[in-house]
């Protein structure tokens, strides 16, 4: 007979809490295996499915709604699509931290002592200005 954790303990091993666990499982992503009174009890399945959740959705890699997307079963291009959209998204997110990383440590090399006054972020500034007045107009 396979092992059943208790919804209590399974929170506790995931570090996550009994009402998230409660979630997905409404949400569809999650469901329990049984229950006994009013405790929920979770197999080695939905422990894989679990931590699956947690993967995309807690690294950030998608959200709960296009997770469960993804595990209800659809075709697999349906699937690829949504993870492909989902990877340009992330090429975004990274290359506007990888410019404000060099912010950073160009501020860090700067010899001026207000950052304000700095040529290079002064630049930055000024097609951030520039940028949201396009856009309104």
């Amino acid at each position: 007979m396979a092992t059943l954790r208790s919804i209590s303990e399974v929170a506790g091993a995931f570090d996550t809490t009994v009402s998230a666990l409660r979630y997905y499982d409404e949400l569809g992503l999650v469901p329990s295996t049984q229950r006994r009174a009013r405790v929920r009890y979770y197999d080695e399945a939905a422990l894989r499915r679990l931590a699956f959740v947690r993967l995309w959705h807690d690294d950030g890699m998608m959200s709960l709604e296009d997770t469960a997307e993804v595990m209800a079963g659809p075709t697999r291009d349906q699937w690829r699509t949504l993870v492909s959209q989902r990877l340009d998204d992330i090429a975004q997110i990274a290359a506007r931290l990888d410019e404000a990383r060099q912010a950073l440590e160009h501020l860090l090399q700067c010899p001026r002592d207000n950052p304000l006054e700095c040529p290079v972020i002064g630049e930055r500034i000024q097609a951030q200005v520039e940028l949201a007045f396009a856009t309104n107009t």
